[in-house]
């Protein structure tokens, strides 16, 4: 198989995903797989079709592969911290989920939704108080809400401490 024929596949496994046959492109992506183990690409499509499907065990080694080589797009690698933190978290692998979105959100300190992933894995492992301050930076810095955006300088006053009072 050539490489203009895995883009190709590839290409016609995405489409398949996202029209709503997660199986077929499940197929597709897994003969690609075996194809092309050093694929990162593919790799994170692979781990992108395990997820929608629910198999969230069998997506891990796939996300880990594609985080791991090189070449990945910079919009893949942020799709690929969010879906492996994500799927650790559900696995209940709280521990890896906040280590690799710490990383994400290191390499993408502006992308809200590992921010947002982050703080859901640090309620998970009880750093209650650094989940509340990594939310309610994101509401005050993101929410376009005339309200939210009023009480801006509050939300991030209390953001540094909540039990602080005044």
């Amino acid at each position: 198989m050539s490489a203009q024929n895995k883009d190709e596949l590839l290409s016609e496994a995405v489409r398949l995903r996202e029209q709503g046959h997660p199986e077929q492109a499940r197929e597709r992506l897994l003969a690609l797989t075996a194809a092309f183990p050093d694929s990162v690409d593919v790799a994170y499509q692979t781990a992108w079709v395990h997820d929608v499907l629910g198999l969230e065990a069998e997506a891990v080694p796939y996300y880990e592969r594609c985080l791991q080589g090189e070449g990945l797009p910079e919009e893949d690698r942020r799709g690929a911290l969010v879906g492996l933190g994500s799927t650790y978290r559900v696995l209940g692998r709280f521990g890896q989920s906040v280590e690799i979105l710490r990383r994400g959100v290191a390499e993408f300190p502006d992308d809200g939704a590992l921010r947002t992933f982050l703080a859901m894995a640090l309620f998970n492992t009880g750093e209650h108080h650094e989940a509340m301050q990594l939310l309610l930076r994101l509401v005050a810095t993101t929410s376009d809400s005339p309200r939210v955006q009023r009480y801006r300088p509050a939300i991030e006053h209390y953001a540094e401490d909540l039990t602080r009072t005044m």
